[in-house]
């Protein structure tokens, strides 16, 4: 566990770089390209510690996967190519990981075991247990299958009508990944729409699913093909320095790349709703996953409030949004938004914990924060708690102390942006 003396007292961002690829793509690539018939590449893959758990697992499945640093040459057989693992499948912190991986595995005639960090063992997988059994695989665990160790003993899989308690992109995802399987067509239907990758790749790959709104239908027994594919840069990731842009003095940030999937979008919206100085420039549609270049500059925030069909498509942006409401002129209420207590950890609690560390007057509620702005920020101890993008936004919220802000636990941030400081010190003025 390493503690790390953040970079402080910065005048202003300027520059241009290109964040990582993007991590639920990267993940979802080494997924299709395993159970596709023939050869996938995948290039601008994120060789971030969660992906690369993905990778282990898919090996230890079976599957040849060459490394090239951001590319990747996945060789398929389909699912029936995958083949019972003789090791334990650890996913390391990746929820994406267990809980995709647990739909593949529900349909194969062979035995797994699934373990986790600290952090996944405390993160329930009923969500996906319930109606991956209810479909007919075999899965036990701690406290009957919600927690790790998950064991899985696949086999033919019943299509289901499964209506999401909550909305979950990887839960949709894990039932989409069974229903692959199953012996019919299956409907899964979303309290609210999440991002669709899933969705978007599996026609990548020659397949087909249909989905009207809310809800998605996928056929059984299809044949998926192995295909090229250049993942778009995390928009997730973005997020942290178009937040640096907006509330840094005299900056300019040019984001190169960056993904704009509609389902994503949320930090967008939010931003231009708080009147954010953002543009999009040079959108591309040509692959399966639109993007563009982003402009962001020096802002004049005003608090909002962010709440009901926005949270989807802004959850693992709320530690920095926080951020950003800090430093906006008014409050700003995040509602609605209990998904993050079974993140990587209880992120409302942790974002105000930390927050309040460093001068910001914040306060948890059940499902969100609310957040007083125009708040000046000091220095002081804080914590990752192990969680990624807690260690990104108080890196990001440092910038703005004048004190000394010492991090804990700050190797957290290598899962899923390797080079978050190397960039932060190219714009940094």
């Amino acid at each position: 566990m390493s503690s790390l003396k953040l970079k402080t007292k910065v005048k202003s961002l300027r520059g241009e770089i290109t964040v990582p690829g993007d991590k639920s793509i990267s993940h979802r690539s080494v997924m299709f390209g395993s159970i596709a018939h023939g050869e996938t590449i995948v290039t601008n893959f994120l060789p971030g510690e969660d992906c690369l758990s993905t990778i282990s697992c898919f090996r230890k499945l079976g599957v040849t996967i060459k490394e090239d640093g951001e590319k990747l040459r996945i060789s398929g057989n389909g699912y029936s190519g995958l083949t019972e693992p003789k090791e334990i499948l650890d996913v390391g912190n990746s929820g994406t990981t267990i809980r995709l991986l647990l739909g593949i595995l529900a349909g194969r005639p062979f035995h797994s075991s699934l373990v986790g960090d600290q952090s996944i063992g405390k993160r329930p997988m009923t969500r996906v247990t319930v109606p991956l059994s209810k479909m007919g695989a075999a899965i036990d665990g701690r406290n009957n299958g919600c927690y790790t160790p998950i064991s899985v003993r696949g086999g033919s899989l019943a299509p289901i009508h499964y209506e999401l308690p909550v909305a979950s992109a990887q839960v949709k995802s894990s039932l989409i990944l069974a229903g692959l399987q199953a012996d019919g067509e299956s409907t899964i239907i979303e309290p609210v729409e999440t991002r669709d990758h899933t969705e978007r790749m599996i026609r990548w790959f020659g397949g087909e699913i249909k989905k009207d709104h809310n809800v998605i239908k996928v056929k059984g027994g299809q044949k998926l093909t192995g295909t090229e594919i250049h993942v778009p840069g995390d928009i997730s990731s973005a997020a942290f320095f178009l937040v640096a842009g907006a509330i840094l003095p005299e900056s300019e940030i040019v984001l190169k790349n960056v993904g704009l999937n509609p389902t994503r979008t949320g930090i967008i919206e939010v931003m231009e709703k708080m009147g954010a100085d953002l543009e999009i420039v040079q959108q591309n549609q040509s692959q399966f996953e639109p993007a563009g270049d982003l402009v962001v500059r020096t802002s004049n925030l005003k608090g909002t409030v962010i709440e009901g069909k926005l949270i989807p498509k802004l959850i693992d942006e709320i530690p920095i949004i926080a951020l950003l409401a800090s430093q906006a002129e008014g409050v700003t209420v995040i509602k609605d938004a209990e998904e993050l207590k079974v993140k990587e950890t209880n992120r409302i609690d942790t974002v105000v914990h930390e927050l309040q560390k460093l001068g910001v007057s914040i306060v948890a509620t059940d499902d969100g924060m609310i957040i007083n702005g125009k708040c000046k920020l000091m220095g002081g101890q804080v914590s990752s708690h192990g969680d990624h993008r807690i260690g990104m936004m108080l890196s990001i919220a440092a910038l703005l102390c004048d004190d000394e802000v010492q991090l804990d636990q700050s190797e957290a941030i290598s899962v899923s942006y390797p080079n978050f400081f190397t960039h932060l010190d190219k714009l940094s003025r």
